[in-house]
């Protein structure tokens, strides 16, 4: 099983993405979480990418797609995985488009959790709160929500065209999200 986790930043396409990767025995990836190891260990794409993630900006796709192929070609996503956050720009889709036809397979399902912008802004102050996330101000929030729009509207628009795309309401117990999401998986 190969989907995708897509949606706002905060709507729960991490908690999501987690669950459906214990329940799939997939591993569950987050380009989010692959760029905050970068700049926690020091690597040169996370001194480059620091500075562009603490604003809230998207990270270049050539980056973006470099990390997620190096990720994707490690043995535990080979028969499958559950990705979260990527791909964010019609370039990455095609990425990605090309990287799962050079090892002959195709997405399952692209699943968009959805919820008012209210709400996300809401999760994620909390959430920089629990969690010291120093990314996570009300600007750069606003800033990631009117980039999201803007960059991955067309890509939804591909994977719906596709087929292959579903959109599940994010608000309520993660429990109820997660029975909604499995609802909507292929058998």
């Amino acid at each position: 099983m190969r989907v995708l986790m897509m949606g706002p930043p905060g709507v729960g396409k991490g908690t999501q993405a987690s669950r459906l990767s214990a329940v799939l025995g997939v591993p569950a990836i987050s380009t989010g979480e692959l760029f905050r190891e970068h700049v926690a260990v020091g690597s040169e794409i996370g001194r480059r990418m620091s500075a562009t993630i603490a604003a809230g900006a998207f990270v270049p796709d050539e980056v973006t797609n470099e990390m997620v192929a190096e990720r994707l070609a490690r043995d535990d996503a080979a028969g499958g995985f559950v990705l979260d956050g990527f791909p964010r720009t019609l370039a990455q889709a095609y990425e990605l488009d090309r990287l799962l036809r050079g090892s002959n397979a195709t997405l399952s399902r692209v699943v968009v959790l959805s919820a008012a912008p209210t709400v996300v802004v809401e999760r994620l102050l909390r959430r920089a709160e629990i969690e010291n996330r120093a990314d996570d101000t009300e600007p750069v929030i606003r800033r990631r929500l009117e980039e999201y729009d803007a960059w991955t509207a067309p890509v939804l628009d591909v994977y719906r065209r596709r087929g292959c795309l579903v959109e599940i309401d994010a608000v309520g117990a993660p429990e109820s999200v997660a029975r909604r999401i499995s609802l909507a998986l292929p058998r």
